[in-house]
């Protein structure tokens, strides 16, 4: 019975961590409208050019920073004077893509961000990919660009790999990395229970995972280029990597070696584990902060899961947050922590799971979502971005909260229902 519980608390703990009530520095006065046409050549197949268009209009939309109108126009790509102002639209800007693949199989796309206020053309680039079905990123390199030409806040988060994992049948589960909206997805890992991806670095050239296929659960590192798999550790009851430290030589782990769950530092060089929670009880998900001399961590402490913080090496203790009775998986850095917390009886009942965001140097709590299950909560490098899990009766989704816009944004998986995630 301990061990399910066990199972159940961790399969609801979060990892890693970043900053979030952040300024945006270049505020415009008015968010610029922008519309797109698309130029491709009537050869293209238009279901794919059709979902081209909804992901780069989206990606535009998720930044915040453009007013956007995503109806669907066709181009050339020189332009006409009717087709280098639109001005029945109103816009400020057109973004005009032209979409072509080569003899090689590669795609090419050129663009032009026009002022549809003097017809001129003020951006121009050229791109090329290899592989056809990573066209989402292509789409998402595109929005990047063309939001910092405008000087908006930077959205490079746009363009990393999120890594999951997710249920399919009963013990059996995949390891997928996408993009950010799910329109790509590759399965790097399947074949048993396989949970718990985490990130082994900021180059997203490799991954630990936790398998649950051997005599214990174990925890191995794969290398994305070869597929090349190694046995990090193994451990009773059993084990997960939450946080990666910055130079990618320590891990946090949650090991229950004695049938209770404790945090634990695994040096890679040294192959030493050096246990840092001594308690009776549930001790879990911990992340670093502090350029990785502290950790934050859940624990039911208290007789309720919270989250406490605690310097490596010392065994004093600082609990970090003071609502809620249910707060079960986190993300943390510098001087902010993002939380899940259950609620009481509302209107959504009883199963629902809210984000908080707080400070850890004021008393200031920030409600982020307002009904459903939401669960690991995940910073972006901008400060500013959260990724998560939602939860929808049967179904799950990726969820993304632009902070400084008070705006989430729900991205449903189709096929099978996601475990955990990283990015």
């Amino acid at each position: 019975m301990i061990k399910k519980f066990i199972m159940l608390f961790v399969l609801t703990c979060s990892l890693v961590a970043y900053d979030s009530t952040v300024e945006i520095v270049k505020r415009m006065d008015r968010l610029p409208k922008i519309i797109f046409q698309d130029a491709s050549s009537e050869n293209m197949q238009q279901g794919f050019l059709q979902k081209f268009h909804k992901i780069i209009a989206g990606d535009l939309r998720v930044s915040s920073h453009f007013l956007v109108d995503d109806t669907y126009f066709k181009s050339s790509f020189d332009g006409n004077l009717q087709e280098n102002f639109m001005s029945e639209t109103k816009s400020d800007l057109i973004l005009r893509y032209q979409l072509s693949f080569q003899e090689d199989e590669n795609i090419l796309a050129k663009i032009k961000l026009i002022n549809a206020k003097n017809g001129q053309t003020d951006f121009y680039k050229i791109y090329q990919i290899s592989d056809t079905q990573r066209y989402p990123f292509l789409a998402h390199k595109i929005a990047v660009d063309i939001n910092a030409y405008i000087g908006a806040p930077d959205i490079k988060w746009m363009e990393q790999f999120v890594i999951f994992a997710k249920y399919t049948d009963a013990k059996q589960s995949e390891i997928v990395i996408s993009d950010y909206t799910l329109s790509f997805q590759k399965t790097v890992l399947k074949g048993g229970l396989n949970i718990f991806p985490k990130w082994a670095n900021k180059n997203q050239d490799a991954f630990y995972y936790t398998s649950y296929n051997g005599a214990k659960p174990t925890l191995f590192k794969v290398y994305l280029s070869s597929g090349k798999r190694e046995r990090v550790y193994a451990s009773d009851g059993m084990i997960v990597c939450s946080d990666v430290s910055k130079d990618g030589n320590k891990l946090l782990v949650t090991m229950a070696p004695q049938g209770q769950t404790d945090i634990f530092l695994y040096d890679l060089t040294s192959k030493k584990m050096q246990k840092l929670t001594q308690y009776q009880g549930i001790d879990v998900g911990a992340n670093f902060i502090d350029d990785d001399s502290r950790i934050v961590f859940v624990s039911d402490r208290l007789g309720y899961p919270n989250i406490f913080a605690k310097t490596i090496g010392d065994s004093s203790l600082e609990q970090m947050v003071y609502h809620g009775k249910n707060n079960n998986s986190l993300s943390a850095i510098e001087n902010y922590i993002v939380y899940s917390s259950r609620e009481k009886e509302s209107e959504f009942g009883s199963g629902t799971f809210n984000l908080y965001l707080i400070s850890t140097q004021t008393d200031f709590i920030r409600q982020l979502t307002a009904s459903g299950v939401n669960l690991y909560p995940r910073f972006a490098d901008d400060k500013e971005t959260i990724l998560y899990i939602k939860y929808l009766k049967d179904q799950s989704a990726l969820g993304v909260i632009r902070l400084n816009a008070n705006k989430s944004y729900h991205f449903p998986l189709k096929v099978g229902k996601i475990q955990s995630i990283d990015w």
